[in-house]
């Protein structure tokens, strides 16, 4: 058993690092190869190298496209994320210590409510009836509002978790000192928060910029296009550049990637850190 022991781990290694290779790394060089190819090489979809690399011009073309849409839709899906997930940060946080800190009996209800955000479909056609009435269909800041509005249950559950880490000791001296219930959390509390918050930052930013649902039915018009949607400016019902549409994906696929390989250890720290009370 002892001899055994570490040949099993050292399998259990090696087929884990198969399986993240064949879902993460091979996908992501088959759209490398497909963007560095011509036109007809890439409609041919196949995983070879290509016969002349023509990367950068594809990338040229790709920026260009409609009169240079994605640089438009870079700049609404970078409004679009640093605002949401600033809102989802500040609320989440606050929903979560007060749902960890004071305990009545409507907390239940609540807990209730942030899984139900979990679980339950959004459901398109009523949420599009509401934005109309308060006049925020085909508007940015109707887009954030959705995306925290789905994004926040998540969250609340991240920051609820780390909050039973934090002594309430802590509260108690920020009161004796004369801070009230704002200044306590906002000077007190929030800083402690930094390993979860940056975990939220982080998958969040991922979630919203790589959204593709929600702007393509609460955010139509080519004034109002995110990355995501810029994908249909090269694949059509009877034709498709695929080798511009796989430069597309491979530039907006770089953003996120770099943002999660940069803060991959403070993600795990940040959604292991309430899982055991100290």
């Amino acid at each position: 058993m002892v001899t055994g022991s570490p040949m099993r781990r050292y399998l259990l290694s090696a087929l884990t690092l198969v399986v993240f290779t064949a879902i993460f790394v091979l996908p992501f060089v088959f759209v490398l190869l497909q963007a560095m190819k011509t036109r007809q090489e890439a409609a041919l979809l196949q995983f070879s190298l290509p016969t002349e690399v023509v990367l950068w011009d594809n990338i040229v073309q790709v920026f260009q496209a409609r009169d240079y849409m994605l640089v438009t839709a870079f700049i609404n899906s970078t409004i679009l994320t640093v605002a949401s997930v600033t809102l989802m940060v500040v609320f989440a946080a606050m929903v979560g210590y007060v749902l960890q800190r004071r305990l009545t009996r409507w907390t239940g209800f609540i807990n209730f409510l942030v899984l139900a955000g979990l679980i339950i479909p959004p459901a398109v056609v009523p949420t599009i009836w509401v934005l109309q009435g308060l006049g925020l269909f085909r508007t940015l800041t109707g887009l954030i509002f959705i995306e925290v509005a789905f994004g926040l249950s998540f969250s609340v559950l991240l920051f609820r978790a780390f909050m039973s880490t934090i002594p309430r000791q802590l509260d108690e001296a920020a009161v004796i000192d004369g801070a009230g219930p704002i200044r306590t959390f906002f000077q007190v509390v929030f800083p402690l928060m930094r390993s979860v918050a940056v975990t939220v930052i982080v998958v969040q930013s991922v979630q919203v910029f790589n959204d593709f649902v929600h702007p393509l039915y609460f955010l139509p018009g080519d004034e109002n296009a995110t990355v995501q949607l810029t994908l249909y400016n090269f694949q059509s019902q009877f034709e498709a550049q695929y080798n511009l549409l796989f430069a597309d994906i491979l530039l907006i696929t770089i953003p996120p990637l770099l943002m999660f390989i940069f803060f991959n250890k403070k993600i795990v720290a940040g959604m292991t850190a309430g899982a055991v009370k100290g």
